[in-house]
């Protein structure tokens, strides 16, 4: 590495000063209780029947309150007198193993002793029919023999495509549901047809399943719970395409249009599908979604322990650190871009020896006059940005901004021994 040390040994790093971004905080303080509650007045609870076995479908993403959600959903179908059980429902996460998935459960803080209800997973799919271009429909073998399934998930915009419907129900049935096996026939024609394919597959499988509800929620920008609703099966295409409206416009977000360096500490499958949201990041694995800021470089230094070494979405940036890499399953990895047909991010970025020299390194590629005006922002994950870190060079920006306040004097990044930034 001594040629790459001499080449940025003259790079400075900016001063750094950390801000508190505000977005509307409107949220649930009990958001359990309303869950309880809309179970309770909805009316769905009534397809529910004493004796009958109800799978109960549940995702791999860091969901505000999933397992208070789950465990809630749990014990009104107790109330009712019938059984429920745990599904997995993600597709091709966790290795695209049933153990795996049930890890990623665990991981999230859903367990047979903490929810008090067993967990089922498999990876065996059925198909149950196919669509008019040819695409065939699969479900989760263990969830079709189910009496009725219940699905649980957040409505957010997607990271690769725009539609009326993007993430959330209709994407949790259609390809959650069907396993690595329907997440693969779905992603088959490419992000250019998902918007089409993700509710026809999920309708054909709402009309022929015995899907009874789902639970949607929308989270405000600081990933907490704002919204619960119960749906009628009937109900959720036509619902969800609203909640997706509002869930876009709580979308956290930097505020700042133009970015030189963007440094993200930590990426993983349960921050987002693709590592870090684009919709943050303004990067994206496919020419179908827009919007964000305009980064010139982007810096990822970490995995989440979380992600179990699955680092899919490091190859949209363009500097990374060996310890990140060090950390990667590429196995993990891979089986995302073998699944979802787009492999650009699951290639490794341009790897630095430690968090010092891959920010020298995007400072120095930014295309700037003058390094020591770059305008760099830092932020944990792309869940977490109310209070990030910005560059001096930035100030006047932030000062005129009305959301934004600027909490401390500049100060020079510290790094350890190894070279890392000192958390």
């Amino acid at each position: 590495m001594s040629i790459l040390r001499e080449l940025l040994k003259d790079i400075p790093i900016p001063q750094m000063v950390k801000i508190r971004q505000k977005f509307d905080r409107t949220r649930l303080e009990h958001p359990e209780k309303e869950l309880e509650f809309k179970l309770a007045g909805s009316g769905v609870m009534e397809s529910i029947l004493p004796g009958q076995h109800v799978a109960v479908a549940v995702g791999s993403r860091g969901i505000a309150n999933i397992a208070g959600f789950t465990k809630t959903t749990l014990d009104a179908i107790k109330a009712r007198g019938a059984y429920p059980f745990v599904v997995p429902c993600m597709g091709s996460h966790g290795g695209a193993t049933a153990a795996g998935q049930t890890e990623v459960l665990q991981h999230l803080g859903i367990t047979e002793d903490s929810m008090g209800a067993p967990i089922r997973s498999s990876m065996e799919v059925v198909q149950i029919d196919q669509l008019p271009n040819g695409l065939p429909v699969y479900v989760d073998r263990i969830a079709s023999e189910a009496d009725a399934i219940v699905v649980i998930n957040r409505v957010k915009p997607h990271t690769a495509f725009r539609g009326r419907i993007e993430s959330g129900i209709m994407k949790m049935i259609a390809i959650g549901l069907g396993k690595q096996k329907g997440a693969e026939a779905c992603h088959q024609l490419g992000f250019k047809y998902m918007a089409e394919n993700v509710p026809a597959m999920a309708a054909i499988m709402i009309e022929k399943l015995p899907i009874v509800f789902g639970v949607a929620l929308v989270e405000n920008a600081y990933d907490e719970t704002c919204r619960v609703e119960v749906l009628p099966a009937s109900e959720i295409e036509a619902r969800e395409e609203e909640l997706l409206v509002e869930a876009k416009s709580r979308l956290p977000k930097i505020l700042f249009d133009e970015i030189d360096v963007l440094v993200i500490d930590y990426i993983g499958k349960n921050i987002s599908g693709d590592g870090m949201d684009p919709n943050v990041t303004g990067r994206y694995p496919t020419p179908y979604a827009h919007g964000g800021p305009e980064v010139a470089k982007m810096v990822v230094l970490d995995l989440t322990p979380e992600t179990k070494g699955n680092a899919n979405g490091v190859g949209t940036a363009d500097f990374t650190t060996q310890r990140l890499v060090d950390k990667t399953n590429l196995e993990a990895t891979y089986a995302n871009g073998l699944t979802s047909t787009v492999c650009a991010p699951t290639k490794l970025a341009t790897t630095l020896e430690n968090d010092f020299y891959a920010l020298k390194a995007a400072i120095k590629t930014c295309n700037i006059l003058d390094y020591n005006t770059c305008k760099l922002v830092r932020i944990q994950d792309t869940l977490h940005l109310g209070e990030i870190e910005i560059s001096v060079n930035l100030l006047e920006a932030a000062r005129q901004h009305p959301d934004i306040e600027i909490l401390t004097e500049p100060y020079e990044l510290q790094f350890d021994k190894e070279g890392n930034i000192r958390k």
